[in-house]
């Protein structure tokens, strides 16, 4: 009995010792390529049988995850708790085009190992549109992004990110490496298929961290790409995970980890690169392996004559897709695409793929052949005369506008004497056939207020928060796009002009439509910020109202002069569109009416700022008792102007005038 007692406690001591041993273990671990590792996968990562970790293949909207299976305490207790870590790993993100994009992989701390609620495409696995920058996530990551997506506020299509609980990154930078022997920063194309290695130290004495990226051969530099004070202690709780995470979306691609590293409180252990596992070679199409076999005179000649068909073809086809160039145009940063990719796209313009008429030229469907990207192409007849550096300088700038209410404009394309404008395609249309046409179902109320929210926010962009004072001219229900979600976005900016702030450029051509010109506009052929309120006071009406602008029934009288005639009889909601039915917000609907016969006001200077139509309809401002008694159409809230900027909450209300407002109506 004495004798398996003794046996009984020598095997606890032994399990204890082990198990002491293993958890002394957890504080750090090094793969050099993956055979055996003891990791966790999930979604569609897998190991190969060389030890090569891959997270994604060419599978269309599908994550895939890889965590080391055991919690770390990354605090540092003889630091008073601080947390301080060290991690690299070696990667390589093959895409399944060349020249085309999968999105990108991230290294995460997270509280558990996997990201259930985890999305694919620009959500990279990790979160989704509803908790997307939520701080009760917990999670850490550095992203290596590989596709541009405006709503997150990407730098471009090719960056390193610092992210804490949302993908939109607190600091970014473009994909490079600090050579050391020349002292300068160099490119580094992500998805080149190369394998790179990336290192992330973090400080948690000093809330320091470093992130630094190289190319496979050349060792760490000395310098990081990014050095951010941060202080991870408010997220980083005292038992979290570390993984990778990698998605795909309509574009695929292959996420490839060749050997990964980490420590707590320390430098991580270098990697061993004789000990990595090698990365599949990019698939190439070739046509050579026929000549490793010797020909026959017969069979040359042939092939000659082959050739030679083929040559004539080619030179026939790029006749038709021949396209100008000029080197002026490589100063912009505004994308060209090929006349033939959009040819393609669009199936060669066809009429099945028309979307629409905008101003100056035809709106086209079309799906980029490389990318499976939906895309919305505008062919615009352009005179050489009118000035087309300066047109493609400003589609350049607009080409840099990001708001989640503007539809962005992706590139260009010249060819003869004709443009064509690349944009995002919005599914859901433009809202002028959910209101005028029974192409569409009738929108609610509450999807309009909405709208009209999404618009007035856009415009306030244009105006008063980007670099440059944009004007965009042509405001209307049908340069109104809706996505998928049925979100608003100003789009169309072909009749645009941007300018300096503190300019006051002179051209005379009048442009525009019908119906939203603001009176001064026709008079003097000068466009301010005055007159795109004017345009926008229209566009309140006739979303309310279900009609145009100008539209002729029996009251023989423009939208609004109506409006304001059922508002000096006291009976401004039988303005309203009769499609709402009572199914709308009163207070909402009787404002949104009087603020577009505010905003078309015929005095310029007695119009609200876009500033204060969004505080008006946010209900961040007191929208003023105004009343039509008395005063006439021409002269209709005369005095108003004055009182009205008295109601607005906020003190630093910023409205543009004088010569900074105003910029005259150039042609397109």
């Amino acid at each position: 009995m004495a004798t398996t007692l003794r046996l009984l406690q020598s095997v606890l001591l032994f399990l204890a010792i082990e198990l002491s041993y293993s958890a002394a273990q957890k504080d750090h671990f090094i793969f050099n390529g993956f055979h055996e590792a003891n990791v966790s996968l999930d979604g569609i990562a897998l190991i190969h049988p060389n030890g090569l970790l891959q997270l994604t293949n060419t599978s269309k909207q599908q994550k895939g995850h890889a965590f080391y299976p055991f919690p770390l305490n990354l605090r540092n207790s003889s630091h008073g708790g601080s947390l301080s870590f060290s991690t690299s790993f070696i990667f390589a993100i093959s895409p399944e085009f060349p020249s085309s994009s999968a999105h990108g992989l991230a290294f995460t701390i997270s509280p558990s190992t996997g990201f259930p609620g985890g999305m694919p495409s620009q959500y990279m696995g990790i979160f989704n549109s509803s908790n997307d920058g939520d701080s009760s996530n917990h999670v850490f990551a550095v992203e290596l992004d590989t596709l541009l997506n405006p709503e997150l506020d990407d730098v471009d299509d090719n960056h390193v990110g610092i992210d804490l609980n949302s993908l939109k990154s607190i600091e970014s930078a473009p994909a490079a490496y600090f050579n050391d022997e020349d002292g300068k920063n160099k490119s580094l194309i992500l998805i080149s298929g190369e394998p790179m290695q990336i290192w992330i130290d973090y400080d948690g004495v000093e809330k320091q961290l470093n992130v630094t990226l190289s190319p496979l051969k050349i060792d760490k530099p000395n310098y990081p790409l990014l050095s951010s004070s941060i202080d991870l202690s408010f997220d980083i709780m005292d038992s979290m995970y570390v993984g990778l995470s990698a998605a795909t979306g309509g574009l695929t691609g292959s996420h490839y980890i060749l050997g990964w590293t980490f420590k707590v409180n320390g430098q991580a252990e270098p990697l061993d690169h004789s000990l990595l596992p090698s990365v599949p070679q990019q698939r190439q199409s070739s046509n050579h392996q026929a000549w490793k076999i010797g020909l026959s005179s017969a069979v040359v000649a042939f092939v000659l004559t082959a050739v030679y068909g083929a040559i004539y073809i080619v030179r026939k086809r790029k006749k038709k897709y021949q396209e100008i160039q000029e080197d002026w145009e490589h100063e912009y940063r505004l994308r060209r695409f090929s006349y033939k990719d959009l040819s393609i796209a669009t199936k060669d313009f066809s009429e099945k793929e028309l979307l629409g008429f905008g101003g100056f030229g035809k709106v086209y469907r079309g799906i980029l052949p490389a990318s499976s990207i939906q895309i919305a192409v505008k062919r615009v007849s352009h005179d050489s005369k009118q000035g087309l550096k300066e047109f493609i300088a400003e589609m350049a700038s607009i080409g840099q506008l990001r708001h989640r209410n503007l539809v962005p404009l992706l590139g260009y394309c010249r060819r003869k004497r004709e443009l064509l404008l690349v944009y995002d395609f919005m599914p859901n249309g433009s809202l002028d056939k959910f209101l005028f046409t029974h192409e569409k179902p009738v929108l609610s109320w509450n999807k309009r207020y909405q709208i009209l929210k999404g618009v007035a926010a856009g415009l306030l962009y244009l105006h008063e928060e980007w670099e440059q004072i944009v004007l965009h001219r042509d405001i209307k229900a049908s340069n109104v796009l809706l996505d998928g979600d049925l979100n608003g976005r100003l789009g169309d900016f072909g009749l645009a002009r941007l300018y300096d702030r503190g300019t006051n450029p002179q051209t005379t051509q009048v442009v525009g439509t019908l119906g939203y010109l603001a009176p001064e506009v026709t008079k003097t052929g000068k466009a301010t910020t005055y007159t795109d309120v004017y345009s926008f006071g229209a566009f309140l009406l006739e979303v309310a109202c279900g009609r145009r602008p100008i539209e002729w029934r029996s009251e023989e009288m423009s939208l609004v002069d109506w409006v304001w005639e059922c508002w000096k009889k006291g009976s401004i909601l039988e303005a309203r569109d009769r499609r709402l039915r009572d199914e709308y917000v009163l207070e909402e609907l009787e404002m949104v009416l009087k603020l577009g016969l505010l905003c078309t006001h015929p005095t310029p200077a007695a119009r609200p700022s876009m500033r204060q139509v969004t505080q008006f309809l946010e209900g961040d401002a007191v929208f003023p008792e105004i009343s039509p008694n008395g005063v006439g159409i021409d002269g209709r809230l005369d005095g108003f102007s004055a009182s009205y900027p008295t109601l607005i909450k906020e003190s630093s209300v910023h409205s543009l005038s004088g010569p900074e407002a105003v910029l005259s109506s150039g042609g397109r």
